[in-house]
C-alpha cells in the first residue's frame, strides 16, 4: 500500500505475520522491514524522492566516491517504549543538528531538521511492533549520508543518499552494567585539531579499529585516546566521550575539534550541574589522572554515549600503570547517572528537561 504524506511516500510492506523478537538482541544484528531513504542530486534541485520503503539492499557503482573517498557520515540515537506504553525518542533534534554539522564538514548538502524528524517518527510509527519491551531494550536508529556519484576523480560528490534504517537492541553490554577494562593508548593518533575529529565520520571510527584490535588481545574493551599533538590530554574513548570524577570536581575534555559533541554527553553535563556537583570542561592531562589516583583524590572514571548510555570504568592501564577500580559493580556515580538517564527514557523518571520526543 502507497500513500504519500506532503512529500514524503510511504511503501507499507504487508506482513503475513506478527513481528517475532528474537529472544537475544545482540547490538545491531536484526533490521526491521523498512527504512527511510532520500537522495539528493544537484541536477534535481536538491533532496528528493523522500520515502519509506521495505528493507532492501543499496545498489552502488564501484566508482561511488564514498567507496574511494569516504564521504559518508552517521548518527546513533533511540526509541524507547516507556512504561505507560508511550513511544519515545531521547533529543532526536540534537542528533539531526549533529548529523548537519557533520554534513557541513563533509561537504554533504544538509537536510531540513524538521522533514527529516517528521519522517523519522512516520517510520517509527510503522514499525512500532518491532520495538522490544524487555528492560533495557529500545530500537536503535540509524541514520546515514554518503556520496554515491560515479566518479574517480577526487572531489566532493554531486550526488548522495540519506537512509535511515532501524534495529531493535538489547543491552550494549549483554553481561550487564558492569565496568569495562579501558586502555590508553599513545601509539596511535585518531584526530587533531582542525581535523575531522568532531564530525560522525566514517574515517574517524575505522582510524581507531587497529588500536582497539590490539587493545582487545591485551583484554580491554576498547581505546582511550590521547591528544595528537602533545600525547598527554585525554580525550575520548572509541565510541564514548570520558567524564573523571576527583574529590572536589567532575571534568570531561572540552569540545575543541578533536572529540565527538556526544547528546549523552551534554546530557551528563546538564545532570550534574542539577544535581550540584562542581562540573567543569577542561583540559586533562593523562599524568594528572595518574596522580589523582596515586594520592587517592580520583573518585571513578565513566564513558557516555546513545549505545552503551553510561560505561564505567573497572581499570584504566598507561604504559605500565594500571589504575584498578572495582571489577564487579559500576561505580556510584555512573550508576546514579545511568539509572536517571534510562529512568527519564523510559517514563519511569520525570523529564524535566523536556528530553523526550513522544509518537502522538
Amino acid at each position: 500500500m502507497v500513500t504519500t504524506m506532503n512529500e514524503l511516500t510511504i511503501d507499507i510492506l504487508e506482513r503475513d505475520t506478527k513481528v517475532v523478537l528474537p529472544e537475544n538482541l545482540l547490538f545491531g544484528k536484526v533490521y526491521t522491514d523498512h527504512v527511510f531513504e532520500m537522495d539528493y542530486d544537484e541536477e534535481f534541485g536538491g533532496w528528493h524522492n523522500a520515502t519509506i520503503k521495505k528493507f532492501s539492499k543499496v545498489e552502488l557503482h564501484p566508482a561511488a566516491i564514498v567507496l574511494h573517498y569516504g564521504q559518508s557520515i552517521f548518527e546513533g540515537l533511540k526509541a524507547y517504549k516507556q512504561v505507560d506504553g508511550r513511544i519515545a525518542l531521547f533529543r532526536p533534534e540534537k542528533n539531526i543538528e549533529r548529523l548537519n554539522r557533520s554534513a557541513k564538514r563533509m561537504c554533504i548538502p544538509e537536510v531540513d531538521p524538521q522533514f527529516v524528524l517528521n519522517s523519522l517518527l512516520e517510520l517509527i510509527k510503522l514499525e512500532k511492533d518491532w520495538i522490544p519491551t524487555k528492560p533495557d531494550h529500545s530500537l536503535y536508529i540509524r541514520p546515514i549520508m554518503f556520496a554515491t556519484e560515479p566518479l574517480l576523480g577526487v572531489r566532493a560528490s554531486e550526488t548522495y543518499k540519506l537512509i535511515i534504517m532501524l534495529s531493535p537492541v538489547g543491552p550494549y553490554y549483554p553481561e550487564g552494567f558492569k565496568p569495562v577494562p579501558i586502555l590508553v593508548t599513545d601509539k596511535y593518533v585518531r584526530a587533531v585539531r582542525k581535523g575531522m575529529g568532531e564530525a560522525k565520520t566514517a574515517g574517524n571510527y575505522a582510524a581507531g579499529m587497529l588500536a582497539q584490535k590490539e587493545a582487545k588481545k591485551e583484554g580491554y574493551s576498547q581505546v582511550l585516546w590521547l591528544d595528537g599533538i602533545y600525547q598527554k590530554y585525554i580525550e575520548e574513548v572509541g565510541a564514548m566521550n570520558i567524564f573523571i570524577q576527583f574529590k572536589d570536581e567532575v571534568v570531561t575534555p572540552p569540545l575543541t575539534g578533536t572529540i565527538l559533541p556526544g547528546i549523552t554527553r551534554m546530557s551528563v553535563i546538564q545532570l550534574l550541574k542539577d544535581w550540584g556537583y562542581n562540573m567543569n570542561e577542561r583540559l586533562i592531562e593523562i599524568n594528572e589522572v595518574i596522580e589523582g589516583y596515586d594520592k587517592k583524590k580520583l573518585v571513578e572514571i565513566f564513558g557516555t554515549g546513545t549505545a552503551a548510555v553510561i560505561s564505567s570504568i573497572s581499570k584504566l592501564k598507561y604504559n605500565d600503570k594500571i589504575l584498578m577500580f572495582n571489577e564487579e559493580k559500576a561505580g556510584e556515580l555512573g550508576t546514579k547517572l545511568y539509572e536517571e538517564l534510562t529512568g527519564i527514557q523510559f517514563g519511569k523518571k520525570e523529564d524535566k528537561h523536556g528530553w523526550m520526543t513522544y509518537l502522538d
